[in-house]
């Protein structure tokens, strides 16, 4: 901590212990933790000042955090953001503190937040598309420190009340239900078409939660057993194990795909896995003028031959993170609470958020959404 952070924690320890208890239990906190990621697999849990809001800025009490792929290459330090960096971008909240009456918003209220902050002006942007922004900032990815403390100052309009039905270790999940949406949504979903679903984790079985609630007919697809086995509860009508090591559709799962089809292949297909293998399974899987999403992502390479767009005349689509769908996402958490319930495979406290990292690259076992609960979790206003 700098002199000046030390100087601050001590003059304020100093006033509460003057004060007796009431009028300590009454004074704001002015410091607050933050875990924050200095170098490559280490956490340092340091003291902060409580964020003061800007104009326009909420004082949000952050309860949970769940971790993705993403914040675990950054602990990693594999990505592109710079350490020391406090991550932690799919969150949820309870305001503290409004700049103003808001039409739906108020103080105490729960809330989710969309983490990604877009530029305004470039072309993404011009045209609606400010997920995709060239100069986006991300909380706790790029820029802008992110959820992994207790409290943050957030423009109001990136809040999103929360369904009184969602509790907030689920809340957090709107963010990554987002995302699923998103793609989703790309993929124009016609009610009672068949889709095919490649990758059942949590960003794939919330593509097939949201299919299965459009109407769609999904079959999901994985290479572990217990992920094909999770996706029935996410909706899929049936299942497909693929072996890394045989080219796809083996035989029998050709067979299943055709009598599925009616011999057509799906007409859409999602890769949620981001290995390049997988996308070439779904161009292979694809109907004829078919669509295939990619909202997996990768630094890898991958390879086709230049006929198969053409000649299958597919439409392939990209998919990033959201246009601000955080609402409609917690509204259809609300609805499948048991499925939302059903991701999250870990939940630790804020002080073993470190263990948390390294339960997520676990090989031994079945890894699903882990969270965070922060420290204010289930209390009142700040003090």
């Amino acid at each position: 901590m700098s002199a000046a952070g030390a100087a601050a924690t001590a003059a304020t320890e100093s006033e509460l212990t003057a004060a007796g208890p009431a009028e300590a239990a009454a004074r704001p906190r002015r410091t607050m933790r933050a875990a924050c990621t200095v170098a490559k697999e280490t956490i340092r849990f340091e003291e902060r000042p409580v964020p003061v809001p800007a104009p326009g800025q909420a004082l949000i009490r952050v309860e949970t955090v769940t971790l993705c792929g993403t914040d675990l290459h950054i602990w990693e330090d594999d990505y592109a953001t710079e350490l020391p960096m406090v991550q932690g971008h799919e969150f949820c909240g309870v305001i503290e503190g409004l700049p103003e009456p808001h039409p739906t918003l108020a103080v105490g209220d729960r809330v989710a937040v969309s983490p990604i902050l877009a530029c305004g002006s470039c072309h993404a942007c011009s045209i609606g598309r400010t997920n995709a922004c060239d100069r986006m900032s991300v909380y706790g990815c790029y820029d802008v420190e992110g959820a992994l403390t207790e409290w943050m100052a957030i423009p109001v309009a990136k809040l999103f009340p929360v369904p009184e039905a969602l509790p907030a270790h689920l809340a957090s999940l709107c963010e990554p239900a987002s995302i699923a949406m998103q793609a989703v949504n790309r993929g124009r979903p016609v009610a009672g078409e068949k889709a095919l679903v490649l990758g059942s984790g949590p960003i794939g079985l919330l593509c097939t939660l949201y299919l299965a609630s459009l109407g769609v007919e999904v079959v999901a697809a994985d290479t572990v057993p217990e992920r094909c086995a999770f996706a029935r509860e996410f909706g899929a009508v049936d299942t497909v194990l693929i072996d890394p090591a045989v080219p796809f559709p083996a035989p029998r799962q050709a067979e299943l795909l055709a009598t599925w089809t009616g011999g057509q292949g799906p007409s859409l297909v999602f890769e949620a896995t981001g290995v390049p293998s997988s996308l070439n399974n779904a161009l292979q899987a694809v109907a004829t003028a078919g669509r295939v999403v990619a909202v997996g992502i990768s630094d890898r390479a991958v390879t086709f031959s230049m006929r198969t767009l053409p000649v299958k005349d597919i439409d392939l689509i990209g998919s990033r993170n959201s246009q601000e769908l955080i609402g409609e996402a917690a509204e259809l958490l609300s609805r499948n609470t048991r499925q939302a319930e059903a991701l999250i495979t870990h939940r630790l406290p804020f002080d073993r958020v470190g263990e948390a990292f390294e339960t997520m690259r676990s090989r031994t076992e079945l890894v699903g959404k882990v969270a965070i609960d922060m420290p204010g979790a289930g209390r009142g206003a700040a003090s």
